[in-house]
């Protein structure tokens, strides 16, 4: 016999499926199934939901409702919507086999109609645009040439960082003295797979042949190596110490004591 389970079931449940469905087909990701599940508990948290109440609660009227009520909060209308789409990754496709196993009967959930209005570009003014293009040439003049890759990559190709972070030699294709950079950004690898290809500028490439051959690296001393082991083939090796800074003694000592001071102050205050 079918039944319809409620809200906690689900959100209980569909973590499990995913974990199982991942070693399948490598989705949903860890980052889908988090966000799946955190926006359906804001989403039900706005409109006032228990969790105990079965699925069919969230119907057309009940999201409708939802939505009138999260116009009145100080949520923009991008979040609230993000949080609707959350709720469909519960009930996506490859979901409908587990839930069947289980013998449960999840109606279908009808989404509120809207007109989704792209943002209008808005260019930025010429200093803004002349501040980003001294910052980019300052970047050449720097012993860590690291950071121009890694601007270059984002800037003239487009790459997000973690595609930049596993970028290859290898991926550049040369043929007569042309360049091409050839890969899949993991945001399309799980679905369509599609494999991009940038023309790389001879200006461009020359620069890269020339980082790759003197590399201006650092010892390991200093915090990282030349190009040794798996990083060998990397185009930027340990990128993620180039995207995050690591905080100065003086500012981590300042935070610690103005943090004890608002506790002293706290204590003071509630004192009688």
């Amino acid at each position: 016999m079918k039944t319809i389970p409620t809200l906690k079931m689900v959100l209980e449940t569909y973590p499990k499926f995913a974990a199982i469905e991942r070693m399948r087909m490598e989705r949903p990701c860890e980052k889908t199934v988090e966000s799946a599940v955190g926006g359906t508990r804001r989403l039900c948290e706005i409109g006032g939901l228990s969790l105990d109440e079965p699925v069919s609660a969230l119907n057309g009227k009940r999201l409708e409702h939802i939505l009138d009520l999260a116009r009145c909060s100080e949520l923009t209308p991008i979040s609230v919507w993000s949080y609707l789409y959350s709720l469909r990754k519960l009930f996506a496709k490859w979901t409908r086999r587990y839930y069947a196993d289980k013998k449960w009967t999840i109606p279908q959930i009808e989404m509120p109609s809207c007109r989704r209005q792209s943002p209008r570009y808005i260019r930025p003014d010429a200093a803004i645009l002349a501040k980003a293009k001294e910052w980019y040439r300052g970047l050449e003049k720097r012993s860590d040439q690291r950071e121009w890759v890694l601007a270059t990559l984002m800037l003239e190709f487009a790459m997000r960082n973690g595609d930049a972070e596993r970028l290859r030699w290898s991926d550049f294709r040369v043929k007569d003295g042309n360049a091409v950079l050839c890969y899949t950004p993991h945001k399309t690898r799980l679905s369509s797979g599609r494999v991009v290809a940038w023309p790389v500028h001879p200006d461009i490439w020359s620069r890269l042949c020339e980082y790759r051959g003197v590399g201006r690296f650092r010892d390991k001393r200093n915090g990282w190596a030349k190009n040794e082991g798996r990083d060998s083939q990397l185009v930027v090796p340990c990128a993620r110490d180039v995207y995050v800074r690591p905080r100065s003694a003086s500012t981590t000592s300042t935070r610690s004591t103005a943090r004890r001071w608002r506790r002293r102050s706290a204590a003071t205050t509630s004192a009688p």
